[in-house]
This record gives C-alpha cells, sequence and structure tokens, in this order.
C-alpha cells in the first residue's frame, strides 16, 4: 500500500511538472542554451594535467613513503660520480634510442656515429629569456666541473680511443664490466639499442587527447545522422528527426555546461575525460528517445500540455531513478576512498555531467518536444512547418508533393488511431509484427538459453583469466617513443629487471661477521653494484680479516677503500657521521640490485617486491627497496578494484532500499541479477579482448552497471505492471514499447563508438572495447535474454483468486471429487 502511494506521488509531481515545462517552454529551451553560452567562455582557462604519476599511481602507498625517505638520504642532486636520477625518480632526464639495421652497435663506425649523436644532442642551444641554454647548463656535474653521463658513453670512448691507438679492445663483460679507472659499471640496461625516459610518458599520455579530436567528430558526425534517422518515418507530421538532433543537442549542452564548472574551479584535463562525453551520451539516448517512444503513446486529441504531462508522467520517474544510480555509483568513485586519482577525477567530473544531462533533458528537451507537438496537433510538416492538406486535396497535388506531405489523417479520436499511425515506423513495426513473435516463440526460446549457457561459459573462461594493467604503455598513443621505447626494451632488454635500490636506512653493524652473512645472504641470487660487497672484496685482497672493530672498519673504509680511484664512486652510496666520541659511523647507504626475469616481467616484479618487503619486516637489518615504477605496482590492484567494488555494493544498497518506490518489489531483484549478469560477462569477455584491469577499464565496468539499468528496468517496470493477461502477451507490450527506445539508443551509442577503434591510442582501443561490449552485452539481455526468461519466471501474472475463478469457468477436462461414507474417489468426467 505505501509503495503504491509513494510511486502515484511521485508521477503526480512528474505530471505536474510537465505541465509546468509545456507551460514556459521558451524559457526552458533557452534558459540552457544561456547558461551554456555562458560556462563555455571559460575554456580561456584550459589547462592540461602533466603529471602522469599524479594521475595513476595509488595515492596512498608505501612505494610514494619510500620514495620520500631515499630522496631525503639520497638525493639526485648528491651524485658526482654516477647518474643515478633514472633510478631514484623519473624526473627531468631523456634518453635516445638508438638500433642498428646491421651488425653491431659495438662495431667501429656504429661506435662513432653514436658518439657523434651524443656531441650533437649535448650542442643542442635553447633560446630562452635572452639567454642560449645548452646541456651542460642543466646536467649533474661532477668534482670536476663535467656533466656526468651514461657508463655505455664511456665505454664506447674507451673502445674508440684503443681502436685509434692501434691497441687491442678490452674484452667487454655483460651485464657488469669493469671500466679503464677500474670501477665497474651495470650497462644491463644500456647496451644493446635501447635508452628511453620516463619524462616521455606524460606527454604521450595527453597526446591522445590531440589525436581523438578528428575520430570524435565523425562519432558525432555518425551518432547524429543516426539519432535522426531513427526519428524519422513516412509520415511527415509524426516524423521526428529534428528530436534526434536534438537529444544531441542537449547532451552537447550538458558537456558544455560541466566542462565550463571544471574550467571555473580550476581543473585540470587528462586523456581519461573523453570516456565522459560517451557516459552522458549513453544516459541521454535512453532518456530522450524513451520521452519519444511515451509521445507516441499518447492520445493525439489531447491538448499538447497533457501530452507532455503524461510523457513526464510516464517516463521521468525511470529516469530519474537510473540517474540517481549514476550520481551514487560515480559518487562513490569520486570519494576520498578512491586511491587512483584519474579515477576520482573522472568520477567526480562524470557526476556532475551526468545531473546537468539530467536537468536539461527535463527542460531544454522537454520544451523542443512542447514545439514539436503543437507541429504535429495543427498537421504541420516537421521540416518545413508547412499545414499538410487534407486527403481529398492532397489527391489534386503532383506526386512529389504527394510524397512530401503524406500524413494520416485522424478524424475520429480513438486510442487505437494514433498508435495504428506510428506503425509505419519501421523500428516499430519490426519490433511489432517480426521481433516480439519471435523471441517468445515456444522453440526459440531453447535456444536463446542455451546461447546464454555459452555466454556465461566464455565470460568465465575470461573471468578466470583477469589480469592488472600497470603498465603505463596501456594509456599512451600508440605512435610515440614511448611505444617504441616499450617495443625494443622487450625485446632487448626483457631478461633484466629495473635496477632496485636495496637502502639500509639505520645504523647498523657492517663489522660483525653475522650481518654481513645477512647481507650477502639477501642480495644472493642479484646481479649487485654493491659498496659492500667491494669492500669486502678489496679487504680481502689485502689479506685483512672482514671482522674488524667498528672504529678500525670505517678508518679502513674512509681512508682506504673510498680514497682509491675504481672505488671512489662508492662514496655518493655511503652517509657517515661523526659520534659524540669523535669517531665516524655508516648511517645509511645503498646498494643496487638486478634480478633475471623471464616474460612475465611486471608480475615478477611486483612478487620479488611483496617478498623483499616482508624480509624486510622480519630482518635485524632495517632496509627498503625502492624503484620509481614500484608507485604504479604498489597496491595497484586493489586501488584500481576498489572504486569498482565500491560502486556495485552502492548500486546493489540503492537497489535494495528503492524497492518501496519500485511497481514490484520483483523489478529490483531482476535489476540485480542483470547488471550482475552483465558485468561478468564484461569483465569476462573484456579479458578475452586483451583488454587489462586499468583505471580505463574500471571506470568503464563503473559506467556498465548504470547502462544496464538504465536499458533494462523500462522493461522490466512495464512487465511488473501488466494485469489481466498471459505472461507472453506483457513480454510483448513491454518489448513494444520500450524494446523500440532501446534499440535506437544501442544504434546510436554503437554508431558513436565505432570511429574510436580508429584513433591510434591505447587508451582509446581500451575505451572502444569495453563500452562496445558494454552496448552489445546489454542489448543481448534486454532484447533477449530477460524477455524470454520473464515468460516463465515471476512475478506472476494472475493471482490464486483469478486462476482459480478461471479454472472453474473452463469447459475442459476437470477433476471431480465426490465422496462417500467410506473414502474420498476421484472420478474423471468431461463436461
Amino acid at each position: 500500500m505505501l509503495r503504491q502511494v509513494l510511486h502515484e506521488g511521485l508521477r503526480t509531481s512528474f505530471h505536474k511538472l510537465g505541465h509546468f515545462v509545456a507551460n514556459h517552454p521558451v524559457f526552458f529551451a533557452s534558459a540552457p542554451v544561456l547558461i551554456s553560452i555562458l560556462l563555455g567562455a571559460s575554456f580561456s582557462r584550459y589547462r592540461i594535467e602533466e603529471n602522469v604519476e599524479y594521475l595513476l599511481a595509488p595515492k596512498h602507498s608505501l612505494a610514494k613513503i619510500e620514495g620520500n625517505l631515499v630522496d631525503s638520504l639520497f638525493p639526485v642532486n648528491r651524485s658526482k660520480h654516477t647518474l643515478y636520477s633514472d633510478l631514484q625518480t623519473p624526473g627531468r632526464y631523456g634518453r635516445v634510442i638508438v638500433t642498428s639495421r646491421r651488425g653491431s652497435v659495438l662495431d667501429p663506425h656504429h661506435v662513432n656515429t653514436v658518439l657523434k649523436l651524443h656531441n650533437t644532442i649535448t650542442q643542442i642551444q635553447v633560446p630562452m629569456l635572452g639567454f642560449n641554454y645548452t646541456f651542460a647548463h642543466l646536467c649533474l656535474l661532477d668534482d670536476s666541473k663535467s656533466c656526468i653521463v651514461d657508463d655505455i658513453l664511456r665505454v664506447l670512448e674507451e673502445m674508440r680511443s684503443a681502436r685509434a691507438s692501434n691497441h687491442s679492445v678490452a674484452p667487454l663483460r655483460y651485464p657488469i664490466t669493469k671500466l679503464k679507472d677500474g670501477r665497474e659499471a651495470y650497462i644491463g640496461h644500456q647496451l644493446g639499442g635501447v635508452l628511453a625516459g620516463g619524462g616521455r610518458d606524460g606527454r604521450d599520455f595527453q597526446r591522445t587527447s590531440r589525436v581523438s579530436e578528428r575520430p570524435l567528430l565523425f562519432s558525432l558526425a555518425a551518432c547524429l545522422t543516426l539519432a535522426m534517422l531513427c526519428c524519422s518515418m513516412r509520415d511527415c507530421v509524426r516524423t521526428k528527426p529534428w528530436l534526434g538532433l536534438l537529444a544531441l543537442v542537449t547532451v552537447s549542452l550538458a558537456t558544455l555546461t560541466s566542462a565550463g564548472i571544471f574550467n571555473l574551479t580550476g581543473g585540470k584535463y587528462n586523456s581519461t575525460y573523453l570516456g565522459i562525453p560517451f557516459v552522458m551520451l549513453g544516459h541521454g539516448l535512453f532518456g530522450t528517445f524513451e520521452m519519444l517512444s511515451s509521445w507516441r503513446r499518447t492520445r493525439e486529441d489531447q491538448h499538447v500540455k497533457e501530452r507532455v504531462a503524461a510523457v513526464f508522467s510516464d517516463c521521468m520517474l525511470p529516469f530519474t531513478a537510473s540517474t540517481a544510480l549514476h550520481v551514487v555509483t560515480f559518487g562513490i568513485g569520486a570519494s576520498p576512498f578512491t586511491n587512483i586519482e584519474a579515477v576520482r577525477l573522472f568520477c567526480q567530473n562524470a557526476c556532475i555531467s551526468v545531473i546537468f544531462n539530467y536537468l536539461y533533458i527535463l527542460t531544454f528537451y522537454g520544451s523542443n518536444l512542447v514545439f514539436a507537438g503543437y507541429l504535429e496537433n495543427n498537421y504541420r510538416h516537421s521540416l518545413f512547418c508547412r499545414r499538410v492538406p487534407k486527403p481529398e486535396l492532397l489527391q489534386q497535388k503532383p506526386a512529389w508533393y504527394r510524397f512530401l506531405m503524406y500524413t494520416h489523417y485522424n478524424e475520429e479520436a480513438t486510442d487505437a488511431g494514433p498508435l495504428r499511425a506510428y506503425e509505419s515506423h519501421l523500428l516499430l513495426a519490426f519490433m511489432k509484427r517480426y521481433y516480439c513473435d519471435w523471441i517468445t516463440n515456444t522453440y526459440v526460446k531453447p535456444f536463446v538459453v542455451l546461447f546464454y549457457l555459452v555466454y556465461v561459459s566464455f565470460a568465465l573462461m575470461g573471468y578466470l583469466q583477469v589480469s592488472e594493467g600497470s603498465d603505463l604503455s596501456n594509456v599512451v598513443a600508440t605512435e610515440t617513443s614511448t611505444i617504441a621505447y616499450t617495443r625494443a626494451q622487450q625485446r632487448y632488454f626483457s631478461s633484466y629487471s629495473p635496477v632496485i635500490g636495496f637502502y639500509i636506512y639505520e645504523s647498523i653493524e657492517y663489522w660483525n661477521t653475522s650481518v654481513q652473512e645477512d647481507l650477502l645472504e639477501y642480495t644472493k641470487g642479484f646481479e649487485r653494484i654493491s659498496w659492500f660487497e667491494s669492500y669486502l672484496n678489496y679487504l680481502h685482497g689485502l689479506n685483512i680479516t672482514t671482522s674488524l672493530s667498528r672504529s678500525n672498519f670505517t678508518e679502513h673504509l674512509r681512508s682506504g677503500f673510498l680514497s682509491q680511484p675504481c672505488y671512489v664512486h662508492f662514496s655518493d652510496d655511503i652517509i657517515f657521521a661523526k659520534r659524540a666520541d669523535g669517531e665516524f659511523d655508516v648511517v645509511a647507504s645503498r646498494m643496487f640490485l638486478v634480478a633475471k626475469t623471464t616474460e612475465n616481467k611486471r608480475e615478477e616484479m611486483s612478487i620479488l617486491l611483496d617478498t623483499l618487503r616482508k624480509l624486510s619486516l622480519t630482518s635485524r637489518v632495517k632496509f627498503i627497496i625502492f624503484n620509481p615504477s614500484f608507485v604504479y605496482l604498489d597496491r595497484y590492484a586493489s586501488s584500481v578494484g576498489a572504486p569498482l567494488k565500491n560502486s556495485c555494493i552502492a548500486a546493489l544498497f540503492l537497489l535494495f532500499f528503492s524497492t518501496f518506490l519500485a511497481a514490484d518489489p520483483l523489478v529490483n531483484a531482476w535489476l540485480t541479477v542483470t547488471v550482475a549478469s552483465v558485468e561478468f560477462g564484461l569483465v569476462g569477455f573484456m579479458t578475452l579482448w586483451r583488454v587489462e584491469l586499468d583505471c580505463v577499464s574500471v571506470l568503464c565496468l563503473i559506467y556498465g552497471v548504470n547502462y544496464a539499468v538504465d536499458s533494462s528496468a523500462p522493461l522490466v517496470s512495464a512487465f511488473a505492471l501488466g494485469r489481466e493477461s498471459t505472461r507472453t502477451r506483457w513480454v510483448k507490450l513491454a518489448l513494444e514499447r520500450h524494446g523500440v527506445p532501446a534499440l535506437q539508443s544501442y544504434l546510436c551509442y554503437g554508431a558513436a563508438l565505432l570511429p574510436l577503434a580508429a584513433v591510434p591510442s591505447n587508451l582509446t582501443r581500451t575505451l572502444f572495447r569495453c563500452l562496445f561490449l558494454t552496448a552489445i552485452i546489454t542489448a543481448f539481455h534486454c532484447l533477449a535474454i530477460v524477455p524470454v526468461l520473464l515468460t516463465f519466471l515471476p512475478p506472476s501474472k494472475k493471482n490464486r483468486h483469478e486462476r482459480k475463478d478461471a479454472a472453474e469457468n473452463s469447459e475442459e477436462i476437470e477433476c471431480v471429487e465426490m465422496g462417500d461414507s467410506t473414502r474420498v474417489v476421484d472420478q474423471i468426467t468431461t463436461v
């Protein structure tokens, strides 16, 4: 009873709102346009977010804390002997990729070419503020005020010098080689033709927005054309191509308004925002096409204001509920609990955009529906606004005039009149005459159920293979240096991990034999660049025991080991502090480790990170490990999956607590099952289509929840409200009423998505595949699975009393129960 009262009260409220909009159509048509123009002027404040780590790395992670500790102990500018910038930060450095088409890079002519290229790059001048800057003004300087360069360049220079003096070239060891001055250098990430920079990812990440401009225009044109065709019909009065165009205009105005607010609040754009227009498009198409479908079901003899009010009463309640679901799911994703900033910012702006989309559909699109209604009620041509002559006058006109002015006049106001007139609509005729009878056919339904089982099996197969995508190359444009580097790096250097910094941040007993054994055990199995191991070898070479007192150990280290030319570079890796008694102590130090890896490099790095962290918690040596890539690996899976999990939970709670607003409690149960099935299939098929679980695909999964509800809610609600007929009959009626606007939405949405497939960007590729799968899987459920299941699953169309009355009045074989004094006898009789 309470549910019915609330339901009818809300419908009455929307009926009054429709009357209010119909009474002031000029205001509600002009106000959104004026607001959009005023806020659109704020694009002069357009800014781009270039910090990729801020957007894509988890905000709250142990790796960021470790990175800050590393920077405080060993600042990059502190290094005076070796270039360590790429080991601690993805900051200001660049690299060059040099490959040889024929022969080895170590061949004499290739060595000369590489060194010449290096000299040319370092001599590049950049004029700024009246001064010409070169590489020497920006580089890190050593003690002799010379630029620190990569060790591979020193190797190549030594090779060229040896050949020039007719000396034999010293053998080159790999991955750790010995330089001419006796210093050992790791060249595993420098030799092989690949030299790449972390600074390129930010420019390549934002390049997606630029390369997407032209395909997005084609997307808008394709969607606009198909929307106008879907709203057109042979009848020149009842055709509504302008309302199809205005549906896209409504979404565009809402996009412009939300973008203007974003600019005024100081927001910065990034390439993930390319998905927001498609979120708004899916939301807006369902709302506008449902309003147009409801308009076709109103009586043509009614006043336009009454017809608009009836449309609002019929459509706005489910549309408001779906909008509330959008706001809740994206609102949860925009909360501070979301650990990835790109996801949080996307959800925040999508939430604002959906709200304005909803308001503009109520006002702008509703007022234009009023104008179109006046043209229809006055029998004026929908394109030329000219009054269409009555049939007897039209027969006197030429054939081309009769073709353009064809319409159906309703001389008598009946319920069936306008419905028969609208049956000339192609999609409506297809749905009513062919598809409804076919999908509910007794012989078709088993095949639909069988096809659904096949769908579930393939989805399960993909679901079991889900992998996370923390690789930055998944969100950048394809034709960029980042992708070229990634391919070359996988080809040449996939056998070694990134250089891992092993930082001991507390004073330990380095002179203690057991501590020495622990440190050697921890670094065992790695390729090592270690001052500690080199120092122990140095002591062994002098026939000095490594088990010294603290003072002797430190004195030999400072005065002997670090004073040698081949070991002086290790002074960058050790921090000394003077004690109160005047002696020095090692308070912090670092070593560098490189692990052998296979093809699954990222998974192995994640496992290695977890293993070493667990070891650091139990070890008496207090150490941390760090590499700039760890900020993307650390807690990435949980950080990416958390917004989706929270949004799904919020959606379930909303569906549960809104049960009293639905026409039938089972409506929300059906919506929950449908959403779960769509999301399960989307995750599975997304994986089979080689889409990893990253921030872009998670955003699409969040939107998939809302898209599935938008599509299936009107259909299930219409079926639940049906009475006095069979299940199959009400499934057909629900498809006729809501299957057509759903089909129109799928066609227009698919046309809008297709141009995205041509964008040379991994981000848009992920966006296209996920959204396209969302549309296909949702259409499969809404137009096939749900209608078939509703024909034999609850809710029922008849209550027990109705079934009892029908049984008593039937003229078929019935069972008559007869009793005697001893027993009850069942006698079968024929009436």
